[in-house]
């Protein structure tokens, strides 16, 4: 396995194999390409650091799902993908999955999901009263920078205290992200692989975005598994992912 800079040093991904990639696999918020190489193994394959996480740098500015898609379809290119390629992809790179596959059918043939917050359910949460009295202060110069990260320490997401920078700015942007638009351009063989107990992103949003897939879908709810069913049920990804890489073939 070879660790290679892509899209001049904006993202570093290990490549798995010698030949051009078939897969492609897409780590989740916080993590690493680590948390994706049990995974790729077998495969010809790219494991890349999405930016801001492991080796690769952070955005210079605030980026959503379609702009890290579009650094991962600068990142396939430079690889020389010779096929559209099976994507692999867990909770936050999912996200980037879908938009990659809506918006460069050329690159990839199939998408294996796993624990992506693609919906929201339910209404959007405003902000409580308090933090938005807060955060008033501050934009009036009333309250300081340092009251406001307590006030966001004390109630804000791990993931949100653990952030800083722009990635605390990207993440604020992900989370209100939905991608019912996306999800619609999707052509290609889409796997939903989730955990029945999965809290950060409910089995309930398989169904609804099955119903706006345009291509075909299979679905596997595990009983017993949580957010981080990649790692509790590895097989199983391997096994869809597998069967749609026959199908690009075919």
């Amino acid at each position: 396995m070879t660790l290679r800079s892509y899209a001049q040093g904006a993202v570093f991904a290990e490549q798995v194999g010698s030949a051009p990639p078939e897969a492609l696999f897409l780590h989740g918020w916080g993590r690493d390409r680590h948390d994706m190489l049990h995974l790729a193994r077998g495969f010809d394959s790219l494991v890349p650091d999405l930016p801001g996480f492991g080796a690769s740098p952070p955005p210079e500015g605030v980026a959503g799902g379609a702009e890290y898609a579009a650094e991962m379809s600068q990142v396939l290119e430079e690889a020389g993908v010779a096929a559209p390629v099976v994507v692999v992809a867990h909770s936050f790179g999912g996200r980037v999955a879908v938009c990659l596959a809506s918006a460069r059918p050329d690159l990839v043939g199939a998408l294996v999901l796993c624990g992506v917050p693609l919906l929201r359910l339910g209404a959007r949460k405003k902000p409580s009263l308090g933090y938005r009295a807060v955060r008033a202060g501050h934009r009036l110069g009333i309250v300081s920078d340092a009251r406001l990260e307590r006030w966001k320490q004390a109630r804000g997401s791990a993931d949100y205290k653990s952030a800083s920078g722009v990635m605390r700015d990207i993440l604020t942007k992900a989370v209100n992200e939905t991608y019912e638009a996306e999800l619609a351009g999707v052509l290609c063989p889409v796997a939903f692989v989730w955990g029945a107990d999965d809290s950060a992103a409910p089995a309930a949003i398989v169904s609804d975005a099955c119903g706006l897939v345009a291509g075909p879908v299979t679905v596997d709810i595990v009983d017993g598994a949580g957010h981080d069913i990649h790692r509790q049920h590895p097989e199983l990804l391997v096994l869809r992912a597998r069967e749609l890489l026959e199908k690009i073939r075919s």
